[in-house]
């Protein structure tokens, strides 16, 4: 399917000239209200609410540059351009499509009074689930080329409430850690503070804080500035820590995002970072197919029914080849070692490892029609793209897994960028793993299918940090903002309690169902079967994670909190499937299935077995009738969950209706 532009209107009011504060914006439906105020000593600020209630209370905005004054007070309206954009388009894979995009806007010029009369605008575009805004800096005589030293984007929530924050130890580090919960306050101030974002105004609404469209500049964290403020901080250049960005004007900086609802299941489905960002660069897309892929490193070469050793070996691979082409899995994954090693841990990635013969490998992949992907250190994609990407192509294989990059200063971000639009000019559809979070960036280049940016099943060989209660922070954190290269499908479950973290043949501590269910909780166009085939061999519920989509027309959250348990509902065509997963605790609920359009349907459930808090293997396995009026009782192990696929029931010919 191509990606097109269904419909654009754009409709721009006058333009108001020397207009005073406070100039105001609000959604479609009227229930968000963005405010652009001065706060004390004349700074810029901005305010934010919710069907009327207080959001983010006075918030500076501003950018400061190097060698000169905050570019942030004292500034006058020059002029005042409002609108509105209506737009739908398509994606590849995603939450939901086609999406459409509806905002209002407002464009304010800014005159600085006095000193070097420098000028700035500011962007906003106002929908029903959230809003974003950004800065423009026109070309003039003071600033030609911005060397900006920090920007002054502040977000003051405006009461104190529960928050959800990933800490870094720094700014060249991978997401991969865990999220707590915190009172706002008790953020420590020195705290680096990754995105997205997500907190609780009491009484008002959910609020996630992220960034979309990060092009040429640095990437955005948070440090608690005072109270319940926190403000921007930008990953500091590697040549010049003291910088941030530069870059020639005229410029607009990434768009400030604010996810906002009363109904934390809204921020989950929202696709407004893509909304924010840029329609695709890539203009024939018939070869990106978003699909699942086999994968031998997760289990540390380990097999019991192979009769040749496992490893980065020419029959290892034509063995995880034949368990994709068996179960209509799309792709299967060549990870570190396929490459020549030529000294070191330098890689040659045009020469392959003489253990493996890879002409044979992508060979016996297309006779199966199962594509190839590589793995591939960044450093050696930054020093060899313009000669291995031609060569892949030509190679044929479908898709680069890029590993290690664990940095979002401006010059990384700019090394992403390379990498799409080479990767697009050659057919090679892309995984960023070791990545920061998404910005939107797969939506000008649909060939990107997911990045990591948060930690994921691969940390069970390492340690015991990927609990239940962590998928469930996962699912109202790092997945409000992009698809999520997550790696799920362990099948060697144990109990919490029995877990013990091992390299090779690890175990999983979340109940067999949890596992299943991650496939529709977590959102990816490309997405992983961590273990190895034995695992799944005769396995019940491995039908469930062969057949299930990863492109969606439709998103619904329906419970969850992220203290204890999601529950979401995704529907390719006419076809449903719902995923629920829980934290450490047992838990009961009641899945009302009015969200079915009527007819009748047949649902087939995998749920915990009553012993699953001991045996975290075993699951129930029932197919029943469905209608929109059904209600299920879940019961749900510790660290357990379910999956269900709901399809219509097909007329016989002749039946009425």
């Amino acid at each position: 399917m191509m990606i097109r532009i269904v419909f654009v209107i754009v409709t721009m009011a006058a333009v108001c000239a020397a207009q005073g504060y406070p100039v105001k914006v609000s959604s479609p439906d009227g229930q968000i209200v963005f405010t652009l105020t001065q706060a004390q000593g004349n700074a810029l600020a901005y305010e934010v609410s919710y069907k009327g209630q207080a959001v983010i209370a006075a918030s500076r905005l501003g950018l400061d540059p190097q060698k000169q004054p905050p570019l942030s007070a004292n500034l006058a309206i020059a002029t005042v351009l409002p609108g509105s954009l209506n737009e739908t388009y398509a994606m590849k894979h995603g939450k939901s499509n086609p999406l459409r995009a509806h905002s209002n806007t407002l464009l304010v010029m800014l005159e600085e009074q006095g000193g070097l009369a420098r000028k700035l605008g500011l962007e906003v575009r106002v929908f029903n689930d959230g809003l974003g805004f950004r800065y423009r800096v026109p070309q003039q005589p003071t600033i030609r080329e911005l060397r900006l030293e920090k920007e002054l984007t502040q977000f003051n929530l405006a009461r104190e409430g529960d928050a959800y924050p990933l800490i870094l130890a720094g700014y060249r580090t991978s997401y991969e850690d865990s999220y707590v919960k915190l009172p706002v306050t008790s953020i420590k101030q020195d705290a680096l503070v990754a995105l997205p974002f997500l907190a609780q105004v009491p009484g008002a609404a959910w609020v996630a804080v992220t960034e979309s469209h990060l092009e040429n500049y640095a990437g955005m964290y948070l440090k608690r500035a005072a109270g319940r403020t926190m403000e921007a901080t930008l990953a500091p250049r590697i040549d010049d820590p003291s910088l941030t960005v530069i870059r020639a004007t005229p410029l607009e900086t990434p768009w400030r995002v604010l996810m906002i609802s009363d109904r934390i299941g809204a921020l989950v489905e929202s696709n407004i970072v893509l909304h924010l960002a840029p329609g695709s660069r890539i203009s024939e897309e018939s070869w990106i197919r978003p699909g699942k892929t086999s994968w031998s490193w997760w289990s540390g070469d380990y097999a019991t029914d192979v009769p040749f050793k496992y490893g980065m070996n020419t029959e290892t691979m034509k063995h995880y080849i034949d368990f994709s082409a068996e179960n209509g899995i799309e792709y299967m994954m060549l990870d570190e070692g396929w490459s020549a090693d030529v000294g070191g841990r330098s890689r040659d990635l045009t020469k392959t490892n003489p253990k493996i013969d890879l002409p044979a490998i992508l060979a016996y992949g297309m006779q199966k029609e199962v594509g190839i992907w590589l793995w591939c250190h960044w450093t050696f994609v930054d020093l060899q793209m313009d000669e291995a990407f031609p060569l892949f192509e030509k190679w044929g294989v479908k898709g680069v897994k890029i590993d290690f990059m664990d940095r979002d200063d401006q010059d990384m971000v700019n090394f992403y960028h390379r990498v799409m639009k080479k990767a697009g000019e050659h057919k090679l559809m892309v995984n960023f793993h070791g990545s920061y979070k998404p910005c939107g960036l797969r939506r000008y280049y649909p060939n990107l299918m997911t990045r990591e940016g948060g930690m994921s099943l691969e940390n069970v060989k390492v340690s015991n940090r990927v609990t239940a209660g962590h998928n469930v922070h996962l699912a109202f954190t790092r997945m409000l903002v992009g698809p999520l290269d997550y790696t799920p499908g362990g099948f060697s479950n144990v109990a919490p309690s029995k877990f013990v973290p091992r390299y090779v043949n690890p175990t999983v501590p979340t109940t067999r169902a949890h596992q299943v269910a991650l496939y529709v909780v977590i959102e990816s166009g490309f997405t992983m079967l961590a273990d190895f085939p034995g695992a799944y061999k005769g396995q019940p519920e491995a039908g469930f994670i062969m057949k299930v989509p990863v492109a969606w027309d439709e998103t619904r959250v329906l419970s969850g909190h992220p203290d204890h348990h999601i529950v979401t509902a995704r529907r390719k065509g006419r076809d449903w499937y719902v995923g629920g997963i829980t934290n450490g605790d047992a838990r009961e609920l009641k899945v009302a299935l009015s969200f079915l359009p009527a007819g009748n349907y047949m649902a087939e459930l995998i749920a915990d077995a009553p012993d699953a808090d001991v045996e975290a293997t075993k699951t129930v396995i029932t197919r029943s009738p469905a209608t929109s009026a059904t209600v299920v009782t879940m019961k749900m192990a510790p660290a357990g969950g379910f999956a269900m696929v709901i399809k219509p029931v097909e007329q016989e010919p002749g039946e009425r209706r």
